[in-house]
This record gives C-alpha cells, structure tokens and sequence, in this order.
C-alpha cells in the first residue's frame, strides 16, 4: 500500500508542472550517452511520450557526432575539429547527413512510435525549414551559421498532433549545394527560438555547470554565466552550451537547462520536480 502512495504522491507533485507547461513547447537537445545506450534511449523515449502525452510540445533536436565519426574512420575519410566544430568537406558532408538524416533521425522516430508517440523526422533541409550560410568556408567547409528558421513546416507537424525529431541539416540558395553540417547545441538554441519555446533543454554527458570544485551549480543568470565563462570556471566543451543557452534567452525563451543525460529519466526529473537534476539559467 506505501509504494501505492508514494506513486499517487508522485503524480501529485508532478501536476503542477503539467498544468504550468501545458500546451508549451518545450526543445530537448538530444545527444551524448543518451544518444550511445540502449537503455537510456528507451527511458528518453519514455520522458518524451509522457510529456506529449500530458499536453506539452516537445520539439527533439539531435546531434550525432560520435557517430559520425565512427563512420568516417570505417571508411578511412579522414576528419578533423576546429576550436572544437567539425571541419565538414564535401565528402564529410556526404556521410554526416546520411547518419544524421537516415540512421539516426529514424531510430529515434521509431523509438517513440514504438513507445506509443507519433513523430515525424525532418531536416532542416525539408521545407528549406533551416537556411544557412557557410561558417568559415576555408577553415571548416560545409560547416555551417543558421541564418533563417522557417517554422511553417514544424508548427504544421505540432499541430497535427506529431512530435517532430529535427536533423540539424541546413540548406543553401545554392542549386546543387550539398547544405550545411549545423552544430546541434547551437541549431536547437535558434530553433527554440524562432518556434516561442518555453524551455530548451541540452542532455549533456556531465551533471551540469559545475564549480571549481566540481559541484554542481543548479542556478544561474546570463551575467553570472559570463562572470563563469572569463574565469574559466566554464570551459572546453561546456562553452558552446552554455552559450546556446544564453542566445535562446536572449531570443524570448523562457528557461534553459543543461541536464545530465546519463541519469534515466533526467527531462521528466528536470520538467517535473521543483528540485530538478542540472543547472537552470535565466535571465
């Protein structure tokens, strides 16, 4: 009978939340372990039913990168990293959007129609839903800026009573252009924008921003942020979502969260709970 009551308990703290972030979308940066086991892959399809379910509007943007790159060296195409971001020759191209856009945008679509969802996958490409322009193109290639979101395509698929699973693949006015490899942190940080999300959040492979000390900061603010950024309390690959993070807040975005995505259940734990798992950054 106590576990009976600790379930109803449960549900009980959890309805607050549902009634608050009803009818809100919500972008969930999908990537790192939780991309790798096949565990926490069920438990995230899991968190991303209930929340659809419940009302809310879950918007999944994914990354892929160790994929990518364990596809490139069984191929023997070489491929290197600048300042962190992936130098993307046209060859390079070709296989980051057949794992992003094939392999794994359909995993995880069928995952969550397996576990009872209904997801359609995309591109950016689809639609021209993601139109950008080259980063640098003599330093990375076909690595790319989003310079435009086309939201149409995304609020048709949410309307419809589907979750969409985006591939960060941007397209090019260019006829013929192969499209742009876009940074998944930074492409779910834009589209969170351009589509008035509540919240975004990025699963990342550590419990959050941490200290010097290696503790977990759950609160910040963009100003405090930065303070962290130029004392190197935040560094390496943390820079680049945080800040995603703060280019979301700056864009109308509610909320922001950087989870850990090796814990099951880490996005209803975050969602659904007032004490939360990750670090919460605000305006």
């Amino acid at each position: 009978m106590k576990h009976k009551i600790d379930v109803v308990k449960t549900l009980l703290d959890a309805l607050p939340f549902i009634k608050k972030f009803h009818d809100e979308k919500i972008v969930i940066k999908y990537g790192g372990s939780a991309q790798t086991s096949d565990a926490l892959k069920e438990k995230f399809a899991q968190d991303i039913v209930l929340l659809h379910t419940v009302g809310m509007k879950p918007i999944v943007v994914h990354g892929g990168g160790k994929s990518i790159t364990d596809l490139l060296a069984e191929l023997g195409v070489p491929t290197r990293f600048v300042d962190g971001q992936r130098v993307t020759t046209k060859e390079v191209m070709r296989i980051v959007e057949m794992v992003l856009s094939g392999e794994i945008n359909k995993e995880i679509v069928s995952l969550l129609n397996n576990h009872g969802g209904k997801a359609i996958g995309i591109s950016g490409k689809d639609a021209n839903f993601l139109e950008a322009r080259s980063k640098d193109f003599k330093n990375f290639g076909y690595t790319g800026v989003i310079e435009n979101v086309n939201t149409q395509i995304v609020d048709n698929i949410i309307e419809d009573g589907f979750v969409p699973v985006i591939a960060p693949i941007a397209s090019s006015s260019t006829v013929g252009h192969p499209g742009f490899n876009i940074n998944a942190d930074l492409a779910a940080s834009r589209i969170a924008v351009a589509l008035q999300a509540r919240k975004v959040l990025f699963l990342t492979d550590t419990s959050g921003v941490l200290d010097k000390e290696m503790s977990l900061i759950t609160n910040l603010d963009i100003e405090k942020t930065e303070e962290l950024k130029e004392n190197t309390t935040i560094a390496g690959g943390m820079v680049p979502k945080v800040d995603a993070c703060i280019e979301a807040l700056r864009g109308g975005v509610k909320k922001a969260h950087i989870i850990d995505g090796r814990v099951e259940h880490s996005i209803l734990l975050e969602v659904l709970t007032s004490s939360g798992i990750g670090t919460c950054i605000e305006l």
